[in-house]
């Protein structure tokens, strides 16, 4: 019997209590509205800030790798803290949606500052590019968290949340597809030659959009699932680590697969450039990441006949082989085998990115489950913002740092040496990191066969306290 089948006749009566969405494809939409905003500004930090520091505002390679493994430093502390504060919140709207509200306005003005540039001198450059970009990461964790945390608030249902996670990452892909359409265009356009203003420009344009969305994410969505009525302790959030072993499998898989994708989409620019002589591909070569759609149209129909794990490993070893491709291409100097690794790269991260942000919200409910403590929050927030930053930072950093340690210069010919440190970043660094993901994964299917019962108890347990309470009363 396919798993989701077998999981969902278990006690069936149990599995009524289940809360499931009113209106599936309206929160679908919504759902997916607050991931566009996001990718509206994140997407051009994740990237194009790399070449922006390097190419743009004239940061040196080692210099800018720096920062960027600095805000991910950062991200060490904020994410958890971000977690503890939406556990502590308690508003009309929920734990989640009011987070949206709040943050929206703060986050867009981070982004344009993020890429409005000043004629400073070199080091208050790099203090000036630190803070803008901590402070838009910082903030970044505070409005992405939410997004994932509220996917366990939203309905209590496995199915539910799959698909709910493909209409999030239909938002994630159209919001990526749109900026690297655009984004180039538009600077151009705007800046009538300067790229510095440009990039400033464009930012504003993207970021009144990021507000309309999340505003409208705050508006449709509701959180139903029932969750804890007092605020959570630090030492209770912290709690909900111990013994969440599907929790650490998503975290370090997850961590891996973050370092992997960034990797190659910031060198890109400078692979297309330099290795292919193909500049005018980079919008085209970042835009295919719209081809992940096609795998994660297909995750709620691969759920109905295979384990998650399957689909989960299957997406990351397909990643693997993309790289494996790549570099056949490179070899027989094959740009048509350059493309085919690069397309089927992105088509197999679809289902290897999006699985691990619904199995979070079944990692709430295994630590509700085990401990009795309901931490969507922190757990999403370091589980899926401090994956997401920190992969992303080191993601950015190690690339830039070997393009240095093999002597990168900016906007000339690249030496043989240089070259070889491109291809390192993007053809080899992506696939170890892939493969190191795939491994955590391989343990998973023991938790996996365990939902149905986790979620048959909880709905029982969550009952009879609502009748407890109704008693007291």
């Amino acid at each position: 019997m396919p798993p989701a089948a077998r999981e969902n006749g278990a006690l069936a009566d149990a599995a009524m209590l289940q809360t499931r969405l009113r209106r599936p494809v309206a929160a679908g939409f919504s759902y997916a509205s607050a991931e566009v905003g996001g990718q509206l500004i994140f997407c051009v930090v994740s990237f194009y800030l790399l070449k922006f520091y390097t190419d743009v505002y004239g940061i040196s390679a080692v210099a800018a790798g720096s920062i960027l493994l600095f805000a991910r430093c950062i991200d060490a502390v904020d994410a958890p803290v971000w977690g503890i504060i939406f556990d502590k919140t308690k508003s009309r709207w929920g734990k989640s949606r009011p987070w949206f509200l709040r943050l929206c306005v703060p986050f867009a003005i981070s982004g344009v500052l993020t890429f409005t540039t000043f004629p400073l001198r070199y080091r208050e450059k790099i203090i000036y590019a630190a803070a803008t970009y901590v402070i838009c990461s910082v903030l970044y964790t505070g409005i992405n968290t939410p997004v994932t945390a509220i996917l366990a608030s939203l309905t209590s249902d496995t199915r539910e949340r799959v698909r709910l996670t493909s209409f999030r990452m239909f938002g994630s892909k159209l919001g990526v597809l749109f900026v690297n359409l655009t984004l180039l265009a538009m600077v151009g356009l705007f800046g009538h030659g300067n790229l510095r203003m440009g990039f400033s420009r464009v930012m504003l344009f993207y970021a009144c959009g990021s507000i309309c969305l999340f505003l409208i994410a705050f508006r449709n969505l509701e959180e139903k699932v029932q969750e804890t009525t007092h605020r959570l302790t630090v030492k209770e959030s912290l709690l909900s680590l111990r013994g969440n072993i599907p929790w650490w499998i998503t975290f370090i898989s997850s961590f891996a697969f973050w370092i992997a994708f960034t990797a190659r989409i910031v060198t890109a620019p400078y692979f297309f450039q330099y290795v292919l002589h193909r500049e005018n591909w980079i919008s085209i070569a970042n835009s295919m990441d719209v081809i992940s759609l096609g795998s994660i149209a297909l995750m709620p129909w691969f759920y109905r006949f295979m384990h998650k794990q399957t689909v989960w490993a299957a997406g990351l070893t397909g990643c693997v082989f993309g790289q494996l491709l790549l570099f056949v291409g490179l070899v027989q100097s094959s740009f048509l085998w350059v493309m085919a690794g690069w397309s089927f790269g992105f088509l197999c991260s679809g289902v290897a990115m999006a699985m691990p942000f619904s199995i979070l919200s079944d990692c709430v409910d295994y630590g509700e489950w085990k401990h009795g403590i309901r931490a969507a929050g922190f757990l999403s927030a370091v589980g899926a913002a401090f994956c997401l930053k920190a992969g992303s930072g080191i993601g950015g950093a190690l690339p830039a740092w070997i393009m240095s340690a093999y002597h990168y210069v900016p906007d000339v010919a690249q030496s043989t040496e240089a070259l070889k440190g491109i291809d390192l970043g993007c053809v080899w660094l992506p696939a170890i990191a892939y493969a190191l993901a795939i491994v955590p994964v391989l343990f998973y299917r023991r938790y996996e066969q365990m939902e149905a019962k986790i979620q048959d108890e909880l709905s029982i347990r969550r009952i009879t306290d609502s009748m407890t309470q109704t008693c007291k009363e």
